[in-house]
């Protein structure tokens, strides 16, 4: 739904997500309910307006090589791209979720710095930022560019 709810004006998500979840049977009626509750909370929320605003893309594959040769493929939960710096940003269902950055999975910073490292390729002379979406809360956390680089780092030299 963080897909696909924010590209439709904001009067049709209400029942646009609903009928979408409709259509998942595994899911009870509560459960259907929390997931458009959480999933139009974290859309509407003005402190995400960029994540989710005009020029904002939803599951944007990438594909690249880092430094030391290694591949990296996947895909980008949304991406902004902006004519000064490029923000990356990861969904994360967590609950609840970490109280910091620093308490988050080591894993989730590891793919955010192998994300940034080709997306730096692409975007050379551009700031690459890079946060995680909390979802459950909502909560958008900001990943210091220091601990994407020690991540990198590892990654680079395991």
């Amino acid at each position: 739904m963080l897909e696909l709810l924010p590209a439709l004006p904001e009067a049709d998500r209400q029942a646009k997500g609903a009928a979408w979840l409709a259509r998942h049977a595994g899911l009870d009626e509560a459960a259907r309910e929390e997931a458009l509750s959480a999933a139009l909370r974290v859309i509407g929320d003005p402190d995400f307006a960029p994540v989710f605003g005009e020029g904002s893309r939803a599951e944007v594959p990438v594909a690249g090589t880092l430094p030391s040769g290694i591949a990296v493929s996947g895909a980008i939960d949304r991406l902004v791209v902006t004519e000064s710096d490029i923000l990356i940003v990861d969904y994360k269902t967590n609950r609840p979720p970490p109280a910091s950055i620093a308490d988050a999975d080591p894993a989730y910073i590891a793919q955010m710095a192998a994300y940034r490292a080709v997306l730096q390729a692409v975007f050379p002379g551009r700031a690459v930022r890079c946060a995680l979406l909390w979802t459950d809360t909502p909560a958008l956390m900001e990943v210091p560019a220091a601990l994407l680089d020690r991540a990198l780092a590892k990654i680079v030299n395991a």
